[in-house]
This record gives structure tokens, sequence and C-alpha cells, in this order.
């Protein structure tokens, strides 16, 4: 949406007539772009949905042996599953709904802080096990910065660039 308004400032801007080949062509061009970029970044958000609430809170609310005995094994005590899944469960949620997903994703990035430094103080292994939430948040936060034009201007990812500077 903000590229086509752009787009539609440009053409303005440079007296172009709207049914030119070369304004139409473009707009069309960038818009293409834009909608491929959109539908990547709702699969990757939709992948890390998919992981906390398949991967996290489904095991910590459904089977709680197994999830109590990997939480035994990380150093927390089993009777903090339930919060902790909801927790997860409710950030998940937010990160879901596209009027609070910014929300959401600044509450779990926290949410995968955690983890990092739950596997940090175990000492479990660094690129499978320690870093693997940083994975999932730079998805997350791709996904989001991908299909928000108001994240991708907040977070420009060219600093010196023609088009951070425009947006």
């Amino acid at each position: 949406m903000t590229t086509a308004t752009l787009n539609v400032h440009e053409s303005a801007q440079t007296n172009e007539e709207p049914g030119t080949a070369i304004g139409a062509t473009t707009r069309t061009t960038d818009q293409r772009k834009a909608t491929v970029g959109t539908w990547i970044g709702r699969v990757m958000s939709g992948l890390v949905i998919a992981f906390m609430l398949m991967a996290s809170v489904f095991p910590k609310l459904f089977l709680p042996e197994l999830a109590g005995e990997s939480m035994q094994q990380l150093g927390w005590n089993a009777k903090h599953l339930q919060i902790i899944a909801v927790i997860e469960l409710v950030c998940t949620l937010l990160y879901a709904v596209p009027r609070t997903t910014a929300l959401g994703a600044v509450l779990l990035t926290g949410l995968l802080g955690g983890a990092i430094a739950t596997h940090l103080r175990i000492e479990n292994p660094l690129f499978s096990h320690t870093v693997f939430p940083l994975y999932v948040g730079f998805f997350m936060w791709g996904g989001l910065w991908l299909r928000n034009a108001q994240v991708r201007a907040l977070l420009p990812l060219l600093v010196g660039s023609k088009r951070a500077r425009s947006a």
C-alpha cells in the first residue's frame, strides 16, 4: 500500500500520464514485489506460529509427562509447566492477530531470550539448542518485517539507501 502511494506521488511529480506503459509497468512490478514479499512474510510468520503452538504450547498443555521431563532437564520445576504454556499461548496469539502482532513479537522476543538463557545456563550445545530460539526470532521478525510496512519503516535494513529515506 505504501509503495503504491509512493509511485502515484512520483508519477505526479514527473507529469507522467497515469496510463503510460512505463508507469503502469513500474506499478505492476512494484505491486507484484510487494505481494510476493507479503506472502513470504505471511508464510514465515505462519511457520513461527505453528512451531510455537505445536512444538511448545501443545506438549505443555496436553502431554504434561513428556513436557515435565523436558522441563526438569532444563532446570525448571514441572509445576511451572502450565503457566509457561499459557504465557507462550497468549504471546503467540497476540503475534497471530494482525492488530496486535507487534506487541506479540516483542513479548515473544522476551520469551525466546529466556529460552536462550535457560539453554546457556545448562550448557546445551550452542547451535542446535542454545541459539535455536534466535533462529525462531529471526523468522518471527523477518516475517513481520516482510508483511508490515510500518515495521519496515521503523526498522529499515538499508539505512543509507533512497528507499529507507523515503519510507
